[in-house]
């Protein structure tokens, strides 16, 4: 099940949080009025009882830098854009969020494009079927009136490009076409007729009174992809992460055991910077999670563990960044270690803060703020599913407790926002940052209710995977 969705708006609130991609809010008449809520799984209007099929569903989400583009993936391997259709005027995401306190309504986007991105595949060397299904979205650098986004499947990397074209047409025609030949005649496609349209015939030896056609551009537009690159044949195992950097260059794409660095404009060669398999399978301990550039400084990145640990490399140590610069990890307190503690330690998501003075990352049970200049610990643990401790057992049991969920925070940093079960709402403060665990849901296979441990009833089949 995948989503996204934002808390609703407060006079006295920041501006508001990532915006939700799966809902649509009407106008509202004041900005005090709260968004309002639609369960939803896909885009797109649903008749009532309507099934919703597996390949609708959403499975990424991922806002542009300004704001005002969004582009979500489903598992069909499709990618939809949209457009954001009240601000136009705002250069960054930042300048548009604060630009949302004043006025008196909420963002709203419309439908601008969509595309097909991947297609299954089979693996015949390894006898493995690659779904195309959509992990992960990335937008790139505008340039000259277009947009450039990256798109992932587990295996393969495309680099899409999507421009308005104006339409053109051939207005002006002087030959007969009633006297021109067919396709498939001996004069074939582009033959000209030696009678033109008025009757009279061309002289031998010259061609006086022959006009070309005359071919128009007209105000209509249409949208076009083109898919400009495609990153293969790089990944032994399913790719959980791509990340473009600050230079506008390069970027990163991470599974399980390694990270590789890409060149935007070479895709038959990538470089290996990150390689955590050992020798032996056997000594194998932890696995990559997710990984992601710095924001401004483009020697940096981080990737998160399925041990709970952060490591930050700086790209100018060493060609195969092996070691770290910096380690953030959080110990367990000595006598607390059960069956399930690296289960709900592992990190399923990375973020790093718009300045990127901060790291926000996920695990099953919290949400931590950590601070790039401090890794004795977070400086900010924000409790998502403490109430679910007492049924870590029963979660096994059902696969709940290996949910990844993502995390992400607004343009102006001041708040967070991560997925959960059930749907209500639950907003932890801590100094001028807030949690927000988002309870926009959608649901899929069979029903898995239990009891918390205040007596209320919670819905293991209904949660948030993606937001932006």
């Amino acid at each position: 099940m995948n989503g996204a969705a934002a808390p609703e708006r407060s006079p006295s609130a920041s501006p508001p949080p990532p915006a939700q991609a799966q809902a649509q809010a009407p106008p509202s008449p004041s900005p005090t009025q709260p968004l309002e809520w639609r369960f939803s799984q896909v885009f797109g209007e649903r008749s009532a009882g309507e099934e919703v099929q597996d390949v609708d569903i959403i499975s990424a989400i991922e806002f542009n830098e300004s704001g005002h583009h969004l582009a979500t993936g489903d598992r069909g391997g499709r990618v939809v854009l949209f457009e954001r259709t009240d601000v136009k005027d705002h250069a960054c995401r930042k300048d548009a969020e604060k630009a949302d306190y004043s006025i008196s309504r909420h963002p709203e986007f419309r439908y601008k494009t969509e595309f097909q991105s991947h297609e299954p595949e089979f693996d015949y060397l390894k006898s493995l079927e690659i779904e195309e299904k959509i992990n992960q979205i990335k937008w790139c650098q505008a340039a000259n009136g277009a947009l450039f986004l990256l798109s992932t499947n587990d295996k393969t990397i495309k680099f899409w490009k999507v421009q308005e074209k104006k339409v053109k047409k051939v207005s002006e025609m002087n030959l007969d076409r009633s006297t021109a030949p067919a396709n498939g005649s001996p004069g074939g496609v582009g033959y000209l007729s030696p009678s033109l349209s008025n009757g009279n015939a061309l002289k031998p030896g010259g061609l006086p009174l022959l006009r070309l056609p005359v071919v128009v551009t007209n105000q209509e537009t249409s949208l076009a992809a083109s898919c400009r690159r495609v990153y293969a044949h790089a990944h032994d195992y399913h790719i959980n992460s791509i990340s473009n950097n600050s230079d506008g260059e390069t970027f990163i794409s991470a599974d399980d055991l390694r990270i590789n660095l890409w060149n935007l404009e070479i895709s038959n060669q990538s470089f290996n910077i990150i390689d955590v398999k050992p020798t032996n399978m056997e000594d194998l301990t932890e696995v990559i999670t997710s990984a992601e550039f710095h924001p401004t400084h483009c020697n940096t990145l981080a990737y998160s563990s399925s041990k709970g640990s952060i490591r930050l490399v700086d790209l100018r140590q060493s060609a195969l960044c092996d070691t770290h610069s910096q380690i953030f990890e959080q110990h367990e307190a000595p006598g607390s270690r059960s069956f399930f503690t690296e289960i709900i330690a592992s990190i399923s998501d990375i973020k790093f803060s718009m300045d990127g003075r901060h790291i926000l990352s996920r695990d099953y049970m919290t949400l931590k703020l950590w601070d790039v200049k401090m890794n004795s610990g977070p400086v900010a643990t924000f409790q998502v599913h403490e109430y679910l401790r007492p049924k870590l057992c029963d979660l096994y049991e059902n696969d709940s407790i290996f949910d990844k969920f993502e995390c992400c925070q607004s343009g102006d940093g001041l708040r967070v926002a991560t997925g959960s079960y059930r749907r209500q709402l639950q907003n932890p403060t801590r100094a001028t940052r807030s949690l927000s665990t988002l309870t926009r849901a959608v649901r899929r296979g069979g029903e898995s209710t239990g009891i918390d441990v205040n007596g209320n009833s919670y819905d293991l089949s209904t949660k948030l995977l993606h937001l932006a």
